[in-house]
């Protein structure tokens, strides 16, 4: 097969476990797993596969520069610590839909970190699209609270945003070691790093587990998102970025809030609301001018 193609299929299963994952988690969390005590479970098995895995090959023990090994905890720190675990806390209170969505916003917000840490500048229309992206998600998190009876829904959706400020902080921190190493190699190091700072958070809540609870569906969901939604999408991520540019792979994950919102509608009842569908099309076109807008382009065509 093709291995542009086979690259293509890497990402779209990547992206329809990543949709699936929202409410696998959910089925098991927080019936029978609090969600830091799943993050442990997620951090640490799947750091052990990182350094056990065959791929790296000779460059197992790549040497890191010293001055990079502080890009590296913080990576761990941003990148898989508070990101998992504020993602996770998030999921706990809010709707699989609406978690999907504000996930939509790292592109967001990578463009607003990008305009302080590498000094690029703010285009009219990135500016718009900024404007539309955020007022897509603040419109879901201020519409939470009149949909649960709890109103736990709008700190949820709160969480889940920092979570994806989180993240952008580490692919914007994390880019240029992409380059001097091989992925896989900054991956175990920050996996390393980041089940470190989320032990004293995750373990008291791994420890009172009850195993016995457990079914066998349980044991699945569990492994699914150890093994589907964590380990072989970062995998596949790495191909598909050896094959695809960066762009490329980015596009596919604007294919998530389908796969979520299918899902969860499907498996959890969950309804698409006039609300969710607004706050949808406000993020949606806002990523469009952060990322694909008619200035962007012919700014890229005249670099060429």
């Amino acid at each position: 097969m093709n291995k542009k193609l086979t690259a293509h299929l890497a990402l779209l299963g990547a992206n329809l476990f990543y949709g699936a994952g929202f409410t696998v988690a959910k089925s098991v969390m927080p019936r029978l797993i609090e969600p830091l005590g799943f993050i442990f479970i997620r951090i640490s098995i799947v750091t052990i596969l990182f350094w056990f895995s065959i791929i790296g090959g000779k460059k197992f023990h790549s040497k890191i520069d010293r001055k990079d090994w502080k890009v590296l905890i913080l990576g761990g720190l941003f990148g898989v610590a508070l990101n998992q675990m504020l993602f996770f806390a998030g999921l706990n209170l809010t709707f699989p839909i609406h978690a999907s969505l504000i996930m939509m916003s790292t592109p967001l917000l990578i463009t607003i970190i990008s305009l302080f840490v590498l000094k690029e500048r703010l285009s009219f229309q990135k500016g718009f699209g900024l404007l539309l992206g955020i007022s897509g998600a603040l419109l879901l998190m201020s519409a939470g609270k009149e949909l649960t009876l709890t109103g736990n829904s709008a700190m949820g959706d709160l969480l889940v945003l920092l979570n994806a400020a989180s993240y952008a902080i580490y692919l914007v921190m994390i880019k240029p070691l992409m380059v001097r190493y091989r992925p896989i190699i900054v991956i175990r190091w920050v996996f390393l790093f980041g089940l470190l700072f989320s032990l004293p958070f995750g373990l008291p809540q791994f420890l009172s587990i009850e195993w016995s609870r457990f079914t066998l569906i349980d044991f699945s969901a569990v492994a699914f998102i150890v093994i589907f939604v964590t380990f072989f999408t970062y995998l596949w991520n790495i191909f598909a970025l050896q094959q695809l540019s960066p762009a490329t792979a980015g596009a596919y994950i604007y294919l998530q809030p389908i796969f979520a919102a299918i899902i969860s509608m499907l498996f959890l009842g969950e309804s698409l609301t006039f609300i969710k569908i607004i706050a949808s099309v406000l993020i949606f076109t806002g990523v469009f001018f952060v990322n694909f807008g008619i200035g962007k382009r012919k700014s890229e065509n005249n670099g060429k």
